[in-house]
């Protein structure tokens, strides 16, 4: 796949997962894909991967995730995102729907492998979303 090819894929899976279409995000993912929700201990699978997004998306009904800079070589690929939403539908981390606005950046990088997503690695600070639920 081309570069190109390569952003549209990680454009189509972030617009999928924002629209909660996760049948479609599954779709997407390598058959040995693997996600690092920080920095240890992949989540292996996409079914795997889609229960762990699931459970922390079901807590903010509505939310925008949207890529606000992305930046692809070879077979990797980079996004800026940014989320936001309002914690007003379940438990998440311990913490009842509170009613917060919650807004904070995400740092994505994608492998693309035989055309489909195979490893994704997540970086953000979930001390400052903790905050933003509880205050």
């Amino acid at each position: 796949m081309s570069i190109e090819n390569n952003k549209e894929l990680v454009r189509n899976f972030y617009d999928l997962l924002e629209e909660e279409n996760y049948n479609a995000v599954a779709e997407l993912c390598h058959p040995e894909f693997l996600f690092y929700f920080q920095v240890d201990n992949p989540i292996q699978g996409a079914v795997g991967f889609v229960a762990s997004e699931k459970a922390n998306f079901d807590a903010f009904k509505g939310f925008t995730m949207r890529i606000h800079e992305i930046i692809a070589e070879n077979d990797k690929v980079v996004a800026y995102m940014i989320f936001e939403g309002v914690h007003n539908s379940k438990t998440i981390f311990g913490i009842e729907p509170s009613g917060n606005r919650v807004r904070f950046s995400l740092l994505m990088f994608l492998t693309i492998k035989d055309g489909k997503i195979y490893e994704k690695r997540a970086h953000f600070d979930l001390d400052d979303i903790k905050r933003q639920l509880m205050r």
